[in-house]
C-alpha cells in the first residue's frame, strides 16, 4: 500500500535554513514525484521556525505562486508575507470540512504548502483524503451519482458579507473576495466570471457559480472527487448560509441530502488525521487530496502559501 501521507525526516545535511533551502532546490524533482505517487508529501524535523523561513522553503521549491489577494477564496485569511498567509481564520472551535483548495471557484491551485509555526493545545488535526479512493467508493456503491457528478458539473451558491466575518468560515467579504471596492466593479467581475448575483439586504452579495465540475480525471488515469461539496454541505452554516441550499447539479437539480450523507460518511472512514509538530512542511496535491481541519484548543497558527 502507498504510504501516506509520505513523510521525510530531515537529517545532518540540513543543520540550518542555508542547508534546507540547498536541499530542497536540489530535490525539487525527486519531491514533485513523490508528491504525484502519495498526494501529500511531509517534511519534519527540519530548522523551520517562522514565515519567513516557510517563505523561503516554497520560493526553492520554485512553483509559480496562487496569491491569496487574487484568489476567489471565500474564508477569512491574513498575509504574513508576499506568498504566505494564515489559514482559515475561523474560530477554534469550527471544523473545516474536507475540500479541494477553491475547488467552488473557476480559478484553484495544484499544490498547496502548509507550515507548522505552533502546534496547538489539543486538537487541531489537519484532516487529509484521497479522493481518488473516495470516487472509487462512491462507483461502487452510487454509480449514478458519480454519473450525474460527471455530466452535470455542480453549482454552489455563498452569501458573501459586506464586513469580514469572523464567525464564519465563508466569512471574506464580497470587495475582498472579488478584489473591488464598489458594487459595479463587482458585478463586472461577476460577470467575466460567469456567476449570477443579487443584492441583499445589509448589502450582502449572493453568488452562484457557473457550472463547475466535480470529478477530475488524474495524470495516471484514476478519478478525483475534485469539488467542495462536502464543505460546502456540512460547513457553509452561518448567519447568511444554510448548507442545504448552498449545492446543486449543474442542470439545477437538488443533490439529494441521503447522498450526500453517504458521502460524508465514506470520506470520513478513509480521513487521515494530521497531528502537527512544530516545524512540521507539508506539501499537498490539491488535485488528489482533501483536506479540513478539526476543531482546536489553545493557540494554533498554521501558516498556508499555494502554487499552480
Amino acid at each position: 500500500m502507498t504510504e501516506f501521507p509520505f513523510c521525510i525526516n530531515a537529517d545532518e545535511t540540513c543543520g540550518d535554513l542555508e542547508s534546507t533551502i540547498a536541499w530542497l532546490r536540489n530535490s525539487k524533482a525527486t519531491l514533485l514525484e513523490q508528491l504525484q505517487n502519495h498526494g501529500v508529501v511531509l517534511l519534519r524535523g527540519f530548522p523551520l521556525h517562522d514565515a519567513n523561513a516557510f517563505d523561503a522553503c516554497v520560493s526553492a521549491i520554485d512553483l509559480q505562486n496562487f496569491s491569496y489577494a487574487e484568489s476567489l477564496s471565500n474564508a477569512v485569511r491574513h498575509n504574513r508575507t508576499e506568498r504566505v498567509f494564515t489559514a482559515n481564520e475561523a474560530p477554534a472551535d469550527v471544523e473545516i470540512f474536507l475540500h479541494h483548495e477553491m475547488a467552488q471557484t473557476p480559478i484553484y491551485p495544484s499544490t498547496l504548502f502548509f507550515f507548522c509555526e505552533q502546534a496547538s493545545a489539543g486538537g487541531g488535526a489537519t484532516l487529509l483524503c484521497q479522493s481518488d479512493r473516495l470516487i472509487s467508493l462512491l462507483e461502487a456503491e452510487a454509480s449514478d451519482f458519480v454519473a450525474d457528478l460527471e455530466s452535470k458539473g455542480v453549482r454552489y451558491t455563498n452569501i458573501m458579507p459586506a464586513a469580514a466575518d469572523l464567525d464564519s468560515g465563508q466569512g471574506r467579504s464580497w470587495q475582498d473576495t472579488l478584489g473591488v471596492s464598489n458594487k459595479e466593479a463587482a458585478e463586472a467581475r461577476l460577470r467575466k466570471l460567469g456567476y449570477c448575483w443579487e443584492w441583499q439586504k445589509g448589502q450582502s452579495l449572493k453568488v452562484t457559480t457557473p457550472v463547475l465540475p466535480a470529478v477530475r480525471k488524474l495524470g495516471n488515469g484514476s478519478k478525483s472527487f475534485f469539488n467542495q461539496l462536502i464543505a460546502a454541505y456540512k460547513g457553509w452554516k452561518d448567519s447568511r448560509n444554510d448548507g442545504r441550499k448552498v449545492i446543486q447539479f449543474g442542470d439545477d437539480t437538488a443533490i439529494a441530502d441521503e447522498l450526500m450523507e453517504r458521502v460524508c460518511s465514506l470520506a470520513e472512514d478513509i480521513t487521515f488525521d494530521h497531528y502537527w509538530e512544530n516545524g512540521d512542511l507539508a506539501i499537498v496535491d490539491n488535485f488528489q487530496i482533501m483536506h479540513g481541519r478539526r476543531p482546536y484548543q489553545g493557540q494554533r497558527k498554521i501558516l498556508a502559501s499555494l502554487a499552480q
